[in-house]
């Protein structure tokens, strides 16, 4: 997953939803391509030469936010006035990043649009200190004056959740001078994880081995994705060794890149008066830090059942000791299921028939209408995302789709964030449109549940069956289990600095080898973590974006509550559903999904969830035990 973020001052964060999977090389070029599985950008933009008018026009109306300086107190006409100014203002920078960014994704060779994307940064960090004064000025006029203005204003309710949130966290907001120095320390907080990505992407040199195949292969990123899953143990013993053998020649400077995101984050959290970083990065969201806690501890509680999985693994794959090595390797052979786009589409209408028709006529629209760029051509960026942050325009979705059933996955995973974007743009103003990162993966994965409760009514053949339990069951480690224990590790090294403790490569190795033997039960001999291992944490890009993995766990299990209601048709659980889809961001998240039919407050969601996760294991030995005659 890769995240990038727009920083514009009273601007929603643009989320770009990334789900990564590994991508064959691309060799089609776009002219190869029917043009009605490509992007049909036209809606944003007609051209570059509209972009650039819009662009300029935007950076001429941008300093005119300065004579609304010492005005917001005065009326509810001058707030209004002032809050409309910045909405115009954020509405056209999100369109105009959209469309470059989403040009840039298209051929990443072609720097004219990657160039487009980094002068919008710079104007954005520019309007970003010109505007430090506004939420100072607001809040020194006090919570009775302005809720008067509301009601005196009607056009003023729209923004009235953003304003109460600003005095709910006024302790946390700093006088204007000093807002204007973090808006513009932003351009220095992003270098950590700016050099980690250009180090780890493009200039770390990659080893290169030889399979037994007699194939020399390159383990870089993708490299290692797609040979860590060989079905030969000494080829994937081979892989591990040289991929963290090779990041471990650089622990050094890995450790000091980490340390200096992680030093950036305190940083934040102490200039603006928070009890430590996991509160800081909890708080705009209005998320209780006893949520991301439980969620530790409810996983620790229930590693045995993330045991049993293992043990499912181990006994497929026939060997005496599972390996962490072994983890992505095939353990149904000769089953691979296969659809073409055509016929993705279909199954995934199918299953989404239980959303109802304004759901799947949707759906068929973005399909009919060039929402989403389908097939990988030389150039374009790898993995898929969804994207709707041009508010006036329908999303857009980008996949690299290789005819896989883990793309028919992703295709779905992908519309699910589309139809939230889609219903939310719709059904509210542009202040409460955008929805949190906490609740973005309730919709994907929700459409994920769909369509595996529909593979499972279709498949009767035991090996497919087996096949799809396991990529199913795959998901639960994957989502609930690994992320968490990326959760933890984030809060240990937090803490670890927060107390004072110099985060080194050697200290962020041991505590990740210690706490990934812990989870993968190393100790009791339920799975071998080797010593190399340790410089996994080097890896994963998440670990820059501040507390931001827990929500695939939590998104995930309340997912699963919200799936169950809806295809056990209890009563208004379907209206309750598209109701939340349409919510934006018009309340906290633990609210909106508590209207939707989950307390995340409670660990009713995690105990559905495990118990979900039990139920496949019971129908995986189910069918192990009869192909192994034991029934």
């Amino acid at each position: 997953m890769s995240k990038r973020k727009l920083q514009l001052s009273l601007l929603p964060t643009l989320v770009i939803l990334v789900v990564q999977q590994f991508m064959a090389q691309a060799q089609q070029q776009r002219s190869d391509i029917d043009p009605r599985h490509t992007w049909d950008l036209t809606p944003i933009y007609e051209s570059n030469e509209a972009w650039s008018a819009a662009k300029e026009k935007l950076v001429a109306e941008m300093p005119k936010i300065s004579s609304f300086k010492g005005t917001l107190a005065m009326s509810a006409t001058n707030l209004l006035a002032c809050l409309e100014f910045t909405t115009g203002i954020s509405k056209e920078a999100s369109r105009l990043y959209v469309y470059s960014s989403m040009n840039a994704d298209l051929d990443a060779r072609n720097m004219k649009y990657s160039s487009m994307e980094k002068e919008l940064q710079q104007i954005f960090a520019e309007y970003s200190s010109q505007s430090a004064f506004i939420n100072p000025e607001i809040l020194s006029a006090g919570w009775e004056k302005i809720e008067k203005f509301i009601q005196a204003e009607p056009k003023l309710k729209v923004y009235e959740k953003m304003l109460k949130d600003l005095y709910r966290g006024k302790e946390h907001t700093l006088s204007e001078a000093e807002e204007r120095i973090m808006a513009l320390s932003g351009m220095v907080t992003g270098a950590p994880y700016s050099a980690y990505s250009t180090f780890s992407d493009a200039e770390m040199p990659y080893p290169r081995v030889v399979l037994s195949s007699g194939d020399t292969v390159t383990l870089n990123s993708s490299g290692y994705s797609r040979y860590r899953a060989v079905p030969s143990r000494a080829d994937r013993e081979l892989v591990f060794s040289a991929y963290w053998n090779n990041y471990a020649k650089f622990k050094a400077t890995f450790g000091e890149l980490l340390y200096a995101n992680v030093k950036g984050d305190i940083f934040s959290s102490k200039a603006r008066n928070y009890g430590s970083s996991l509160d800081a990065a909890l708080f705009p969201n209005n998320i209780p830090v006893e949520v991301y806690k439980s969620l530790i501890e409810n996983v620790n509680k229930n590693l045995p059942a993330f045991h049993r999985y293992l043990g499912i693994k181990k006994r497929m794959m026939g060997v005496d000791t599972l390996k962490y090595l072994d983890l992505y390797a095939p353990v149904v052979k000769d089953v691979e299921l296969t659809y073409t786009y055509d016929q993705a589409k279909e199954l995934v209408l199918k299953s989404l028939a239980p959303l109802g028709s304004e759901y799947t006529q949707t759906v068929q629209k973005a399909f009919d209408e060039r929402w989403i760029d389908v097939y990988p051509t030389l150039g374009k960026r790898s993995g898929a995302y969804s994207n709707g942050s041009a508010y006036d325009v329908h999303p857009y979705i980008l996949l690299n789709y290789n005819n896989l059933y883990d793309d028919v996955s992703t295709l779905t995973h992908e519309l699910g964030h589309t139809m939230h974007s889609y219903f939310s743009n719709k059904a509210q103003p542009y202040p409460t449109s955008h929805y949190t990162i906490f609740v973005a993966e309730v919709a994907s994965t929700f459409n994920e549940v769909l369509l595996f409760n529909q593979m499972m009514k279709e498949i009767t053949d035991d090996d497919t069956r087996l096949s799809l339990l396991m990529e199913w069951l795959d998901s639960f480690k994957g989502t609930l289990f690994r992320q968490t224990q990326f959760a933890e590790y984030e809060l240990l090294i937090h803490e670890t600095a927060e107390k004072g403790q110099p985060l080194t490569g050697d200290l962020l190795s041991e505590t990740y080898l210690e706490l990934a033997k812990r989870y993968y039960g190393h100790d009791k001999e339920i799975c071998y973590i080797d010593d190399n291992i340790a410089m996994e944490w080097a890896f994963i890009p998440h670990f820059y974006y501040n507390y931001y993995v827990y929500q695939y766990s939590t998104s995930f299990t309340a997912s699963i509550s919200l799936a169950e209601r809806v295809l056990n048709n209890e009563q208004g659980a379907l209206g309750q559903y598209m109701a939340f889809l349409s919510s934006g961001g018009s309340d906290f998240p633990i609210e909106l999904l508590k209207k939707a039919g989950v307390d995340m407050t409670t660990a009713a969601p995690f105990d559905k969830t495990i118990a979900s996760m039990n139920a496949v294991m019971d129908e995986i030995e189910k069918i192990l035990d009869k192909k192994e005659g034991k029934q």
